[in-house]
């Protein structure tokens, strides 16, 4: 067992560390710099050249990625080119609000992507599952940027019963903060419950085709129970991952929806580092994107070991 989370642990660190390479190069290549983003197009290139040593940005790309990543390994993510303001005081500002909207957002559709779920497997073909499955087909084909707009056409729009802006701040009350959330929840529910839903139906399904399920149908016990106290333990494992995928998907995927709701989360900081060319809070956010799907799968890895005892044996 312990090796098994030891070479977790290794892989994921190599995963960071070629992320880190792509994240740099990438970086590199885009057009432009923070230092016409400063100056504007009207600068003069002694100018430019002024501003780009003061920053550091003359210097070769191999110096300043081993020095980037020895400072993120130690925690030390630089300074904003854009503000001069530490990385970190940024991240820490947007970080809060989006894991408020990803904890809303999980709270929500787990338990109801697993219920439908369980609801299509213990009534397999019925109008009822038929329903479901249509359902989440639908909801998984339509893009996110369409179901956010639609929803905001109907309930700010049409009804006017919600802002169509999503804000919050410290002083506000709980009920207010749901009410500006709604939209931006609804979205992210109807786009990740959708996966998580046929992922449960179907893992339960594969589990109910084995032999020990087909006995317990032949002796007559209730296909809710066989389904419930059976299937569903075994069926965890997939679920879970499935789960902890879209739970990484709600800190780092929010892009558009943050967007589209001038939400003032993490995604939409990297979104507008990206426009003012802020290199270091650009890289920032993309390894904690990172971090976060690689600690989430690590998570579900553990759990699926734990959960399914032929994991812990090497083949």
């Amino acid at each position: 067992m312990a090796k098994l989370i030891i070479r977790r642990l290794l892989l994921g660190l190599v995963t960071m560390w070629v992320v880190s390479l792509m994240v740099f190069g990438t970086t590199e290549v885009l057009p432009g710099d923070v230092a016409t983003a400063i100056l504007g197009q009207s600068a003069t290139p002694e100018a430019l050249k002024a501003i780009r040593e003061e920053l550091g940005l003359d210097r070769p790309a191999l110096i300043r990625y081993i020095e980037w990543l020895g400072d993120l390994a130690t925690g030390n993510l630089g300074e904003s080119l854009a503000t001069g303001r530490q990385v970190t005081e940024l991240i820490n500002e947007r970080l809060g609000k989006t894991l408020i909207l990803a904890t809303m957002t999980a709270a929500l559709a787990v338990p109801l992507a697993i219920f439908l779920g369980l609801i299509s497997a213990v009534f397999p073909g019925s109008l009822m599952d038929r329903g479901i499955s249509t359902g989440t087909l639908a909801l998984v084909s339509v893009p996110e940027f369409f179901i956010a707009s639609l929803l905001v056409l109907i309930f700010s729009v049409i009804l006017n019963w919600l802002p169509a802006i999503s804000y919050i701040t410290s002083d506000q009350s709980l009920l207010k903060m749901l009410r500006n959330l709604t939209l931006p929840i609804m979205t992210l529910t109807a786009s990740i419950m959708a996966h998580m839903t046929r992922m449960t139906r179907t893992a339960v399904l594969n589990v109910t085709s084995s032999s020990y399920i087909e006995m317990a149908i032949l002796k007559g016990v209730p296909r809710l129970q066989i389904v419930l106290k059976h299937a569903l333990l075994n069926a965890l494992s997939p679920i879970f991952n499935v789960v902890a995928l879209n739970l990484a998907y709600l800190i780092s995927g929010v892009v558009i929806v943050e967007t589209v709701f001038a939400y003032p989360g993490i995604a939409k900081l990297m979104v507008d580092a990206v426009s003012t060319r802020d290199i270091p809070l650009v890289q920032a956010c993309a390894m904690l994107f990172c971090g976060t799907y690689v600690g989430l799968n690590l998570l579900a890895d553990l759990f699926s070991i734990l959960c399914n005892p032929r994991l812990r044996i090497p083949k």
